[in-house]
């Protein structure tokens, strides 16, 4: 098992990675120490994992919420739902809630938690590449609006992060394939020698190689938990991470959160953003090709759906990122190195938005 530190102050917790770990009773509930537990998770997770889970937790009181699952459903009528189970059964602001699932789990699950009581606290046990490199860590959480992604929402870190890497065996290719977008997005931002490891160790990630999985997985981890160290909230470097997203986000406003998964829209989106770096004269134009290369051999789309540049522009324009009706992007200057930045000019993005989204 691996093991890293999210180094917060008080508000510090480990993240544990490796094989078999939601079956081992002693390591859930040393790092799940409550009494009252509340297990969250979704249609498709809940009856793969939860009851391994529950019988590792026997001696807790365990109630378990399933939700419905998709990225649709990441919505304020769900963290209702949740909210109901927990008054109805009498928790306690010394409960716990444990998120068993991917990104959509994990974020709703520590938005529910984030508001009852005004915060309980809330565990991270991620079920998907996705979630486990990225969505897991860093206390990010939130839920939908019809008018943008993830517009409601609070930071509230877990306690603990457990991540059981044999839960990938069940991952559908293309969950897996989505999932690669984030560990992809980590080295083209911060880290070139990763870049050049994921180059060669792509189609070792594809077949599911333990050990290339558990090294992007800390590596990833490694990355956004340094990020995290040095701005929690979000007010400075922890921005670069979103390389893609304000795109990405675009593409799953416009297709109703039903059509493309996350990573994939962040995968196209990564695109995107390396072509306007190129545009406005950041990064060489071999360097997009090279990033276009190696999403596509990830499985990744690049080729935006053609919804038009004046709807992509409204939806980016509702982005948490805009400032002083500003959309800030995130662009790279080099691989391994990117700028969170409003300056560039208007028709660079026009052009951008007219090329990819007609």
């Amino acid at each position: 098992m691996l093991n890293l530190n999210v180094d917060l102050g008080e508000r510090s917790y480990p993240i544990l990675i490796g094989e078999s770990l939601l079956s081992d009773a002693s390591l859930l509930q040393h790092h799940l120490a409550a009494k009252d537990i509340l297990l969250v998770t979704n249609t498709t997770v809940g009856p793969l994992y939860a009851d391994r889970v529950m019988q590792a937790l026997q001696g807790n009181r365990v109630i378990d919420v399933r939700l419905p699952d998709g990225e649709q459903h990441k919505n304020l009528d769900n963290v209702s739902r949740v909210l109901d189970v927990l008054v109805a059964n009498r928790f306690g602001r010394d409960s716990l809630v444990v998120a068993l699932g991917g990104g959509v789990v994990g974020d709703l699950a520590g938005f529910t938690s984030a508001c009852y009581q005004r915060g309980i606290a809330f565990a991270q046990m991620p079920t998907t590449l996705l979630s486990q490199v990225d969505s897991s860590v860093g206390g990010k959480t939130g839920v939908n609006h019809p008018g943008g992604k993830n517009l409601i929402g609070a930071f509230h870190q877990p306690s603990v992060v457990i991540s059981d890497t044999s839960t990938l065996r069940t991952l559908p290719l293309r969950e897996l394939r989505a999932g690669l977008a984030e560990v992809i997005k980590y080295a083209f931002v911060f880290d070139i020698q990763f870049l050049d490891w994921l180059e060669r160790n792509l189609d070792a990630l594809l077949a599911l190689d333990p050990a290339a999985l558990a090294h992007a997985i800390y590596r990833s981890c490694e990355l956004k938990a340094e990020v995290v160290r040095r701005d929690e909230h979000e007010r400075g470097d922890r921005a670069l991470l979103n390389f893609g997203h304000t795109f990405g986000h675009a593409i799953e406003a416009a297709t109703g959160y039903t059509q493309w998964l996350h990573g994939e829209a962040v995968g196209t989106g990564m695109f995107i953003a390396a072509d306007m770096s190129a545009r406005i004269g950041l990064l060489p134009r071999e360097d997009v090709e090279r990033v276009k290369q190696l999403l596509q051999r990830a499985g990744l789309e690049t080729q935006a759906p053609r919804f038009g540049a004046a709807k992509a522009h409204d939806y980016m324009r509702v982005d948490k990122k805009v400032k002083s009706g500003r959309i800030r992007l995130v662009l790279l200057e080099a691989l391994g190195r990117a700028r969170f930045t409003a300056d560039y000019p208007d028709d660079a993005l026009d052009a951008t938005l007219a090329s990819h989204f007609g």
